[in-house]
């Protein structure tokens, strides 16, 4: 027997959470197949089994916190086969207790039929497993299912066609994805299709409610929905019916880095409005050439573009406070982190060497994050190195707000939706002009009032101003 432990996922991470287990006891693996998903303090990432075989065991269960080293499944390696090297990571080799390596069978067209499952000796696994075919039929009554849909057969007894994001998903609004009809490239199952079938569900389970009223002094009898769009297992508490959800270790994460802000930063918070008429006419002249490079043009690149060339002029916001040594140090990069939504919380992908990227590269670097962090294709290093953080609000609704600061950097601005207001021009006109709220949040302690102020300035000249902003170095 040969176990498969936990490697190391990148610097600084102790362990992770099980959040899904792609195998079941019974299964024949690959070398290099992923079988479980793990949730790390802001990433999350599938790890690949390094030998291939029969699964003999599974260690863990979903939910499950596992050490880095701890074993996750023990798999009997078929005759002949040889070990797949180590998945890539960025781990140090000489910190992982790994086994001695195993065979793998080699890559065949068309593998044997797998044994049936025997009952797995820890939590039973989901079947989900990711977009590698492989040759496993997991039972139906593992598979869960939104409520009163029939679990499906997955086609062929192969895998099912979605990635560890939209496992996640389907998970969290309780969708049975063999049941989904995948409308992506391949038939992949998309984040549209998971949602219309949480629709369909939820229409189902209140068409009850449509009866006729009951008549006057008489109860209305309560009907009991199970709503598959609804986070969390039902309970009750004293006072009525609730629903349970584990924090997941992202927002665990979350929470504690916004308590360390809360209670250590002494935050204040600037406003002002930033004139884009003339950047948006000039945006508006130009998103055509890009989209002809498939590229959305918006005013995030030239705000990133802004904040990265005036934090140049102002070191004191594009620093970090060491407590410890009683020292500043002021970062000669800028990297810049942007706050980006997602189903698993904010995650902040950062943007190296913002100061040194033009518009287009800028443009192309933000499509890329996004959709890295919303597709869950991101590492750990992706989120770090930061020395500033912009956070867009405006792509949701909102104007102003205060936002909190990303320790350990000193300063976080936030940037509201842009909206048309009468204004007093130098000649004393009133224009319409199309005008971008600002908040910058900023550490106190280092910032004072007035260098917030003229970054801040410096930043609304640069936006206000395209042409120095397209020719500053």
């Amino acid at each position: 027997m040969t176990e498969v432990k936990l490697p190391e996922l990148g610097d600084g991470i102790e362990s992770g959470d099980v959040l899904e287990i792609f195998v079941s006891v019974g299964d024949v693996i690959t070398a290099g197949q992923d079988i479980v998903e793990m949730e790390t303090d802001k990433a999350t990432v599938p790890v690949p089994s390094d030998v291939g075989g029969k699964v003999t065991k599974i260690s863990v269960g979903e939910g499950d916190t596992v050490p880095i080293g701890g074993v996750l499944i023990e798999v009997e390696a078929a005759a002949g086969a040889e070990s797949a090297p180590a998945p890539a990571a960025p781990a140090e080799p000489d910190k992982k207790p790994e086994p001695k390596p195993e065979p793998k069978p080699e890559p065949q067209a068309e593998a044997p039929a797998p044994e049936p499952a025997a009952p797995p000796a820890a939590k039973p696994a989901a079947p989900a497993a990711p977009p590698v075919a492989q040759p496993v039929a997991t039972p139906a009554a593992q598979t869960p299912a939104v409520a009163d849909e029939p679990d499906a057969p997955v086609d062929g007894g192969g895998s099912i066609p979605a990635g560890p994001a939209i496992r996640r998903f389907a998970r969290e609004t309780g969708v049975n994805l063999a049941s989904v009809t995948g409308t992506g490239a391949g038939g992949r199952i998309t984040r549209d299709d998971v949602l219309a079938v949480v629709r369909s569900a939820s229409q189902k389970a209140a068409a009850p409610a449509a009866k006729p009223a009951p008549s006057a002094g008489t109860a209305a009898p309560r009907t009991n929905v199970t709503s598959g769009d609804l986070p969390g297992t039902p309970d009750t508490d004293d006072y009525g019916p609730i629903r349970v959800e584990r924090m997941s270790k992202i927002r665990k994460t979350i929470s504690a880095q916004m308590h360390l802000s809360w209670s250590t930063v002494p935050r204040v918070t600037n406003f002002d409005d930033a004139d884009i008429t003339d950047l948006e006419r000039l945006r508006q002249s130009s998103k055509d050439d890009y989209a002809a490079q498939g590229l959305k043009l918006t005013t995030m690149p030239f705000l990133v573009k802004a904040v990265a060339t005036a934090l140049r002029h102002h070191p004191s916001l594009n620093a970090v406070i060491d407590s410890e040594n009683q020292q500043v140090i002021y970062k000669d990069y800028v990297n810049i982190g942007i706050a980006v939504d997602t189903d698993n919380g904010l995650v902040v992908p950062v943007m190296h060497n913002a100061d040194q990227m033009g518009i287009p590269d800028t443009a192309r670097n933000i499509a890329e994050m996004a959709g890295k962090v919303r597709g869950g294709k991101f590492g750990v290093n992706d989120l770090r190195g930061g020395s500033f953080t912009i956070s867009n609000l405006g792509a949701i609704g909102g104007q102003y707000s205060t936002p909190i600061v990303n320790v350990p950097e000193v300063a976080i601005l936030l940037v509201g939706r842009s909206r048309k207001l009468p204004v007093v021009m130098p000649d004393d006109s009133i224009q319409p002009r199309l005008m971008m709220p600002l908040s910058l949040s900023y550490d106190h302690r280092l910032v004072d009032g007035g260098t917030a102020a003229r970054f801040l300035n410096d930043v609304i000249g640069y936006l206000q101003a395209p042409s120095r902003l397209l020719l500053a170095l």
